[in-house]
């Protein structure tokens, strides 16, 4: 592997029209899962100039209901919090559609637990995650500056209603490694809606206190390389810029190119579908090998088959990085975790209304309990004992 190269990696804010989509999606799964924790949900969410539409599938049990007009209020308060009180998209005169329906009586058959059978995947596919000690977190260095750039300027937003800044924002960094280890910026890009009026050097100057004061100290890139509303004017924003789709933006979510993908998106999905649920599970795992000492870099894929509860593939590669060997890591893994289906939402507690604080922001890399009591738990840290003594 190269040892001295440039790495990018790029986020998008709350505002950002696929990020307003996994909002809403994600906002619908907490409704329900605070409703009934054992409830069933796949909903998808699409934006567009002054229109909100959402689909999908949903199961609660006969007399918990949910009505159109139920919906329809959570989504318009999640639109306001986020901020859009535009002319092209305003969370109170946008049109909405909502078209949930019920579950499709073949998937449930598949997935609940009956007789001698245990719940399965909701789904077939593959998913992966990683942890390294690039920061603290745990995080690949790129992804982890580029969400707190942006989770800096969303606060500077939120706590001042005179601010400059409006919700829809992207960022982008890229840094220089040495000896595969990170030491600064090379280049920085933030691009971010504002207000009519305001001049690109008011912004700019913004936007540079906010990374200066992200950045560890000396790696700020020079001031050629640092972008800032490159293509000048952004006050058309959000969906009335560009239409949004739920699930679009699923290596912001991850690890920022750092690492595979198994393709699947997390938001909009209760954690019975094992493209959310095992991703956390898989990112868990990573992230206490890496933690317990056993690698500086840790990649762990696992596999399901739809109703099927046994996983039908762990694998574990830390990139030379390990002290002992990688198979002895993935039976390490396998003994001290059920990573069924149902296994992974008991030991993680995922079935609570955990799910909007990690809509945006990224789903890794978070402080356990952020936002709301029992989020992010698979960012714990509380495996690393039993790690060490099974070593």
């Amino acid at each position: 592997m190269k040892n001295d190269y440039l790495f990018t990696s790029e986020s998008v804010s709350e505002g950002h029209p696929d990020k307003i989509c996994d909002r809403i999606s994600d906002a619908v799964v907490d409704y329900m899962l605070a409703k009934y924790s054992e409830a069933r949900v796949a909903c998808e969410t699409m934006v567009s100039t002054n229109r909100t539409i959402i689909a999908g599938e949903y199961r609660l049990p006969v007399g918990i209901n949910i009505t159109n007009d139920e919906v329809e209020k959570l989504v318009r308060e999640t639109v306001y919090d986020i901020g859009y009180e535009q002319d092209g998209y305003h969370w109170e005169k946008m049109h909405f559609e909502c078209h949930l329906h019920s579950q499709s009586s073949n998937i449930a058959v598949g997935v609940d637990k009956s007789g001698n059978k245990d719940e399965g995947a909701g789904d077939q596919g593959l998913m992966f995650g990683y942890a390294c000690n690039e920061t603290d977190a745990l995080m690949p260095a790129p992804i982890y500056y580029a969400h707190k750039i942006l989770k800096e300027l969303s606060e500077i937003r939120r706590k001042d209603k005179n601010s400059i800044l409006l919700p829809d924002s992207k960022s982008q960094i890229t840094l220089e490694y040495k000896d595969g280890i990170p030491i600064k910026a090379s280049s920085v890009v933030v691009s971010t809606q504002h207000k009519q009026n305001c001049s690109q050097e008011e912004i700019r100057e913004l936007v540079r206190k906010t990374v200066n004061k992200v950045l560890p100290d000396g790696w700020m890139c020079s001031e050629e390389d640092f972008y800032v509303n490159p293509t000048g004017i952004f006050e058309i924003g959000g969906p009335d810029g560009d239409a949004g789709l739920t699930g679009r933006k699923i290596i912001v979510d991850t690890y920022g190119g750092v690492s595979p993908h198994g393709g699947g998106a997390f938001s909009g999905k209760d954690p019975t579908k094992v493209d959310r649920s095992a991703a956390y599970l898989t990112r868990y795992l990573a992230k206490n090998v890496v933690a317990a000492g056993l690698a500086s870099k840790c990649t762990i894929q696992i596999a399901y088959a739809i109703g099927v509860s046994k996983p039908l593939s762990i694998y574990v590669n830390t990139e030379g990085t390990g002290n002992i060997d990688d198979n002895k890591i993935e039976k390490i893994l396998v003994n001290l975790v059920d990573m069924s289906p149902r296994g992974i939402r008991e030991h993680l507690k995922l079935n609570k209304p955990i799910y909007v604080p990690t809509s945006a922001y990224g789903h890794f890399g978070r402080i356990p309990d952020e936002g709301i009591d029992g989020s992010f738990s698979w960012e714990k840290n509380d495996l690393v004992d039993a790690i060490l003594k099974e070593v």
